[in-house]
């Protein structure tokens, strides 16, 4: 009998991440921390461990402040800024290199912050599920008005992952680098589960999440993306109408359920394609294509190369990077 698998578990199985904690910040304000565009793979995080910080609205709106325990997201390698909210002309930061990140310091007098900066990274095609399925930016709070009792537990996990990487971000212990990005990946866990239980999170995963009456949808996606989803039988699992269903996609994920299981589906074929055995007849059967030929059309159209050519490409970056 095959063990139960909740479906952010099978996200999560279906993509490689992999966290990297970079930079831990202290500084006294004045302050500030630009970030330019990176890479569309990366998933940047900020994490205050304590103090404030404001981070700037990529479209000009009201900066919002993070307190300490809050999470701050930014997918797709986007450009932000972070400061101390004062206006004024930041104290020159300093960098020391140490054995497994870099600290950054700065001698201002005002407020002291303490922040971890990292990234996660989402090797293709996952990028895409995620990337098009998080808000261009997603604060996770650590004092959420009213907190469940569920909300209260992962909260209570990650301040004790916190105090891990906080204490490890101190010493230079052997295998520290590796025991940082190992608590990075868990903290990105962590924050999509707390960001799910979220009522107030912008458009998104987490917000379709959110839904306890969407978890059978999801849930069926997730683990049967090869069966003939319609949208009436997605609907009969959440016990809700077509058009119901149609409008909770539409509203929390900006996409439509089809949309979602294609991006499932052609997530699961790319990783089956790496799989030598594996024919591109029988990954389109996987993924619930009777035709061949149509599957190859539509993976082309997402990816933008062939099954064969995705093949070939990913088995070479998978020797690069041994």
């Amino acid at each position: 009998m095959s063990q139960p698998i909740d479906w952010l578990s099978r996200l999560l199985e279906l993509m490689t991440v992999s966290g990297r904690l970079e930079l831990r910040c202290l500084y006294g304000a004045p302050w500030q921390v630009i970030y330019g565009q990176g890479p569309v793979g990366d998933i940047v995080y900020h994490v205050i461990l304590s103090g404030g910080a404001f981070v700037n609205d990529a479209d000009g709106g009201v900066p919002q402040r993070l307190s300490a325990g809050d999470i701050l997201l930014v997918p797709t390698g986007a450009p932000h800024l972070l400061h101390d909210g004062s206006g004024m002309q930041p104290t020159p930061a300093t960098q020391r290199v140490g054995v497994n990140l870099t600290i950054s310091e700065s001698a201002g007098s005002g407020e002291r912050l303490d922040m971890l900066c990292g990234r996660f990274v989402l090797a293709p095609p996952h990028d895409r599920l995620l990337g098009r399925y998080l808000s261009s930016r997603l604060i996770v709070r650590a004092t959420p008005p009213s907190p469940t009792v569920q909300q209260s537990a992962a909260r209570d996990q990650l301040t004790s992952l916190l105090a891990l990487m906080r204490v490890e971000t101190s010493n230079e212990g052997l295998g520290g680098h590796a025991m940082l990005n190992a608590l990075s990946a868990a903290l990105f866990t962590l924050a999509l589960r707390l960001a799910s239980e979220s009522n107030d999170g912008p458009p998104g995963l987490p917000a379709l999440a959110g839904h306890p009456r969407l978890a059978p949808a999801l849930t069926a996606m997730f683990l049967d993306p090869g069966y003939p989803w319609t949208l009436p039988k997605l609907a009969d699992l959440c016990h809700m109408s077509r058009a119901t269903l149609a409008r909770q996609f539409q509203r929390n994920l900006g996409r439509s359920a089809d949309d979602f299981l294609l991006d499932i589906r052609m997530s699961v074929a790319a990783n089956e394609l790496k799989k030598t055995m594996n024919s591109t007849a029988a990954v389109a059967e996987v993924v619930g294509y009777r035709s061949e030929a149509a599957f190859q059309r539509v993976f082309k159209q997402h990816l933008g190369m062939t099954p064969a050519q995705w093949r070939t490409a990913s088995r070479a970056a998978d020797r690069e990077r041994k």
